[in-house]
């Protein structure tokens, strides 16, 4: 995943200008390397004059695209993290030779076995390297269909078992390459919501890990039970499961569906932009992570893709080169997904972001992120005099939820102020805040003109919810899976799927009306409409609707600062405390037979 932590960082390597030229021949030493594999396979018998032309030459031109496959895997390190068009290119060469080298070895099985010595662990080298291609092409078209591809790939080698010999040898890197392999299958199942598939990796990847350290005495032992630990964790970060009715659980799906999003009808009036970029930010102490994905980061991520298609259904025919030069129309917003990301990091992938935003089109900002809060007195209140998110700080080490400035005078420098934002309010900018001060972003001043909406999570939660924090943020649990964050605040941890259909089924009736309530509502900010057009916002919109009149009618919620809040603010009266919404919520409610923790009529209780 493209991750504002490292990557980012990185120095182009000195060969990368030369990488970007046309393929050249291979170099005098990697003949000779070839020759002397030739003759380490021809030792135990046999001259090496003996060998045919033919067969020399199939070893020499395997040699040479192994080579060159690996020169242009590793050349894709060094290429810029952010900006869309720099990297079509480099890919499309890498898959084209990634192409000839799987089809070569297939080819010529035989052959290399014998006089090249090829093994089965170097097959499924090639195999995980193809994988790991097709999800960084993921990452950077958003296309979920490209995960479909890497899965294939990766099962491929866990079904044909291009592993299994690696134990026997006394080589440590290369028992490394095999669990990394099963941590990289692991990250692209969960996206796919493969949680079956998981559970058995997770159990071969333990078992591995314990012959790997057991057999050699490596420093790495407590890093790997970490990657352990961490998988246990966000599998289990669900508050509520669905269960069949054998008590199997049921895998659901967040992303948007063709009946997700409620339809726009027939005197709606809105606007016509959509949603094309969106950073994903993550940077909350504690808070469960894979791979430098938290929870909350999964969430919306998922929240901001369609279900993903066979890319072989799509295609004039299956194969990597169709892949990566024939790509299919991109349904899903570009994005960034920057875990723990210094202020330089974000603002680099913000700017680039926003510079290529086509016309039309909407920036998304989810932040994740911990609260910063002013110190001290003010003598504004201006958009620096708040606080606002944490951003990662490679120097300090930071505990607890909130962090303060050390200086009274001056502003806290790592963290991203709402004033930090303005530049970007040129254009389009719809802006989510999940964090214990997102109310620092309630202050924002429309300077440009430009459509803008901040959604707002709650500060604070009753106590009863706060010891979950860890497993995800509630309000980006509504965003994303609305029905389940209901069923947590209802303190049901399990349901029968039948009723759980159900209840998404009544849930989408109540997305339609919410719809009707905005596009109808007289006094609502016209910012709202203009958004309303794009299926994602639109989704996010209803949910964030959903989530507030939730919260406002719960017994538990009384605290103002339990509820979410936006910018600009929502008349109350025709939407999240609109009667008829009520009484929605109130059926649901008692669908689950959870009414009892309801107000009855939550405007008599304000």
């Amino acid at each position: 995943m493209v991750r504002g932590a490292r990557q980012s960082q990185q120095p182009r390597s000195r060969l990368a200008p030369r990488l970007t030229g046309t393929v050249e021949k291979p170099p005098r030493k990697r003949k000779s390397r070839t020759e002397f594999t030739l003759k380490e396979t021809m030792s135990s018998g046999g001259a090496e004059d003996d060998i045919p032309q033919g067969e020399r030459k199939t070893v020499t031109d395997f040699c040479y695209l192994l080579d060159k496959s690996k020169q242009l895997f590793n050349g894709l390190r060094d290429l810029p993290q952010y900006g869309q068009k720099q990297w079509q290119s480099y890919f499309g060469r890498t898959f084209d030779v990634y192409t000839k080298l799987w089809k070569f070895q297939q080819q010529h099985r035989q052959v290399l076995d014998n006089r090249y010595g090829l093994k089965r662990w170097q097959i499924g080298e090639i195999a995980s390297k193809i994988g790991q291609l097709y999800y960084h092409y993921y990452l950077r078209t958003s296309e979920t269909s490209y995960l479909n591809e890497a899965f294939s790939f990766y099962s491929a080698i866990r079904q044909r078992s291009y592993y299994s010999q690696v134990n026997k040898e006394d080589r440590p890197e290369l028992v490394v390459k095999k669990l990394r392999y099963y941590a990289r299958f692991i990250v692209v199942c969960l996206l796919l919501n493969k949680m079956d598939v998981v559970k058995d990796l997770v159990k071969e990847l333990s078992d591995e890990i314990e012959d790997y350290t057991h057999r050699f005495n490596t420093e790495d032992q407590v890093e790997w039970n970490l990657v352990l630990q961490e998988v246990a964790a966000f599998i289990e970060a669900d508050p509520v499961m669905v269960l069949n009715d054998d008590n199997t659980i049921v895998i659901t799906s967040n992303r948007l569906t063709e009946t997700g999003a409620p339809l726009l009808e027939q005197g709606m009036i809105v606007g016509q932009l959509s949603l094309a970029d969106a950073l994903i930010i993550g940077n909350c102490n504690n808070q469960v992570k894979f791979s430098e994905l938290t929870v909350d980061m999964f969430r919306m991520l998922q929240a901001l893709e369609r279900e993903p298609m066979n890319l072989a259904s799509q295609m004039n025919k299956p194969g990597i080169q169709e892949s990566a030069d024939k790509p299919t129309r991109r349904e899903n917003p570009h994005k960034y997904l920057l875990y723990k990301p210094t202020f330089s990091q974000l603002y680099t992938f913000l700017a680039a972001s926003f510079k290529e935003l086509p016309a039309n089109s909407v920036l998304l900002i989810y932040l994740s992120a911990t609260g910063v809060f002013p110190t001290g007195r003010s003598d504004g209140e201006g958009p620096y005099d708040f606080g606002g998110v944490l951003t990662n700080s490679n120097r300090d080490i930071i505990n607890g939820d909130a962090i303060h400035k050390r200086n009274q005078s001056h502003k806290e420098m790592h963290c991203l102020h709402p004033g930090d934002l303005y530049p970007f309010t040129r254009k389009p900018l719809f802006i989510i805040v999940d964090s214990s001060n997102s109310v620092a972003y309630k202050n924002f001043t429309n300077l440009f003109g430009q459509p803008l909406v901040c959604l707002l999570s709650p500060t604070t939660y009753p106590k009863a919810l706060q010891d979950q924090s860890q497993r995800g943020s509630l309000f980006t649990l509504f965003l994303n899976n609305p029905l389940m964050a209901f069923l947590f605040v209802s303190g049901l941890s399990s349901m029968r799927r039948g009723l759980w259909e159900k209840c998404q089924e009544y849930l989408r009736k109540i997305n339609r009306d919410i719809a009707q309530l905005l596009t109808h509502s007289r006094s609502i900010d016209q910012a709202f409409l203009q958004f309303f057009g794009d299926e994602f916002l639109r989704l996010l919109l209803t949910r964030f609707v959903f989530c507030s009149a939730t919260m406002r009618m719960h017994k538990a919620f009384r605290e103002t600062r339990n509820y979410p809040e936006s910018y600009p603010q929502l008349p109350r009266d025709e939407t999240v405390e609109n009667p008829h919404l009520q009484k929605h919520i109130l059926e649901l409610a008692s669908i689950l037979d959870v009414r009892n923790i309801f107000f009855e009529n939550s405007m008599d209780d304000y």
